[in-house]
């Protein structure tokens, strides 16, 4: 077990690995920026479409990149790398924690991004986890899997007295199509590393999500009126048959498992800019039909089902040397179980349980450069077949960025509640404040 004090030696020795990453990281080339294949294609900078140069946070002209269809600019190389160095420490790291205080090398992901013709583009992800299977005996396994993807037909019609874009997305992800990055698929922004040291750290925390999880297929119509109203319905059904690229490299018994194509996703969002402001509200919601996991999709005694229904806000200001950003989201997610839980839980027919979650993030980057950022999270919820999920903290975040394309961050996510206490929570004295983590990271893209 970690004592405090031991968490303070041991940041000495996560500072200086993660020193000498940072001096590789900067011999490195950088020919490239932001996702490299669009910065190639439109001839800017990350700044240009990502706020203070911070991915995935979306600038105006980044919201227009994307909603028309990412065909802005000439066709070019359309492929990306990204990659996460990261290290995480447990301030009472439970018995048995892997990869405790140990620099890893997280994630990888290849991206095909890019424009195909003057009104169809895409953004598509694959990623390989270094952590993916936990062999047991101390070792892991990787393995490589379909992420986020998102295929688009759009036009854009601009005159003295209007400008209106429309598109249709083929995407496996409800939100991914959304063009603010308070949305629930974009919110939380760093990949998380699997080991179990990282169970606790900032990507971990309550976050707004739809029930039905991500790699199933949607295809949703969408439009931006007078640079005000953006309106997006769509339905989503199981990533099978011509679909199944999108769920690539999962598993069938860890695929989300939809009932037909009646799983219907909305989202409605003002936004208004003014010199260097802007700002949006919001709402969003999703009805998602699905059967139990690993279970079987003819009986219909395993289909549950989850109804989402949230809104959000984004403030932004951009004015150089000075970004601001301010987020806030709620999400309340209901669950009606199959009637198969309800019969193993001794419970009655219809029974459901609610989960909430509050999130406000509050981020300032200099000069593009220097940034530091300030979140919160709270999640409530009932408790008729889950465990308590009452869960709250905070995140500090500091980051450098070296080059538009690396970014060098460290968070601390502090616990004032978790699993419904503030101590005891587990029944064996644990306090939720010894889940208070540091999570260091270096980020790149090429």
């Amino acid at each position: 077990m970690h004592t405090h004090k031991s968490m303070r030696r041991l940041l000495d020795f996560q500072l200086l690995a993660f020193g000498v990453m940072a001096a590789f990281a900067l011999l490195l080339p950088m020919e490239s920026q932001a996702v490299p294949a669009f910065a190639r294609q439109t001839g800017q900078n990350c700044v240009a479409c990502h706020a203070g140069g911070q991915f995935p946070e979306l600038t105006p002209y980044g919201r227009m990149f994307k909603m028309t269809g990412y065909t802005i600019g000439e066709r070019t190389l359309p492929l990306s790398v990204m990659g996460l160095v990261s290290s995480s420490s447990i301030a009472n790291a439970p018995d048995g924690t892997a990869k405790h205080s140990t620099p890893i090398f997280a994630t990888g992901s290849l991206f095909a991004a890019g424009k195909i013709s003057d009104n169809v583009g895409a953004f598509t992800q694959f990623t390989y986890n270094n952590y993916a299977v936990d062999n047991g005996d101390g070792t892991f396994s990787g393995h490589t899997s379909a992420d986020n993807m998102d295929i688009r037909f759009a036009d854009h019609f601009v005159s003295d007295k209007q400008d209106f874009i429309y598109g249709v997305s083929l995407n496996n992800n409800p939100s991914v199509t959304d063009p603010w990055s308070s949305a629930a698929a974009w919110m939380q922004y760093v990949p998380v590393p699997s080991p179990s040291s990282s169970q606790f750290i900032d990507g971990n925390t309550p976050f707004p999500k739809f029930g039905s999880g991500g790699n199933i297929a949607g295809l949703n119509a969408y439009l931006f009126w007078g640079k005000t109203v953006y309106a997006e319905v769509g339905t989503y059904r199981t990533a099978d048959q011509g679909f199944s690229f999108m769920s690539a490299g999962i598993a069938d018994a860890d695929k989300t498992k939809l009932d037909g194509n009646n799983n219907p996703y909305w989202r409605l969002a003002l936004s208004h800019e003014w010199g260097p402001h802007n700002v949006m509200v919001g709402a969003s919601g999703m009805i998602a039909h699905v059967y139990d996991a690993g279970s079987d999709t003819t009986d219909p005694t395993n289909l549950g089902q989850f109804r989402n229904n949230g809104v959000d806000a984004q403030y932004q200001y951009l004015l150089d040397p000075h970004t601001v950003t301010v987020q806030l989201a709620y999400m309340q997610r209901v669950q009606t179980y199959s009637d198969a839980t309800l019969l193993a839980a001794g419970l009655d027919s219809g029974t459901s349980d609610s989960t909430n979650v509050a999130r406000a993030k509050a981020s300032y980057i200099y000069q593009a450069k220097y940034g530091g950022s300030l979140a919160y999270f709270n999640q409530t919820g009932t408790t008729n077949n889950q465990t308590d999920p009452s869960t709250s903290g905070l995140t500090y975040e500091a980051f450098y960025i070296p080059r538009q394309n690396i970014r060098l961050g460290a968070q601390y996510t502090t616990y004032t509640k978790y699993q419904g206490a503030s101590s005891n929570y587990d029944g064996t004295g644990r306090n939720a404040s010894d889940n208070n983590s540091l999570f260091l990271y270096a980020w790149f893209a090429y």
